[in-house]
């Protein structure tokens, strides 16, 4: 396993930042996040692997592949925040501190954003925050593995 290296993941619609719905996720693209994470972990001595992809077993395949060279992940799972059992479950089973992300604050929105399945996986939750938000958990997930964070 390597210890400096972080999985970055991205779910289903997030290839379409920059475009989709500029006035609740912004105008920054997939691209902007992954240069983001990848400055911030490498800052703290940290790599990044990225995926995102529109089809939740290609997640859970990088997830599963993630306990074999990395050190935690950082995730906006998109939608199946809401809805994938096997997501948090592909999560759990990997037993790497997870660091929550999501670009709006999912608490202010639909009902049925309410409820995330990740939660109680994550060590980490950053909500709200816009795509900078992805930086702040990179950060926060780092002081969680290298033994930093607060209680």
């Amino acid at each position: 396993m390597s210890e400096r290296r972080l999985l970055l993941v991205n779910g289903p619609n997030l290839n379409l930042l920059g475009t989709r719905e500029p006035e609740i996720y912004g105008s920054q693209t997939l691209a902007d996040v992954e240069r983001i994470v990848t400055d911030a972990a490498a800052a703290h001595g940290f790599e990044v692997r990225a995926v995102q992809s529109n089809h939740e077993g290609v997640l859970i395949d990088a997830i599963h592949e993630a306990r074999l060279d990395c050190a935690g992940i950082v995730i906006n799972p998109g939608g199946l925040t809401h809805t994938s059992v096997v997501l948090r479950d592909a999560l759990s089973g990997v037993a790497l501190p997870v660091a929550e992300v999501h670009i709006s604050d999912v608490s202010k929105r639909e009902a049925f954003r309410h409820h995330s399945y990740v939660a109680d996986v994550a060590v980490v939750h950053v909500v709200g925050e816009g795509v900078p938000g992805y930086e702040t958990a990179v950060v926060r997930l780092v002081d969680v593995i290298t033994g930093q964070a607060d209680g």
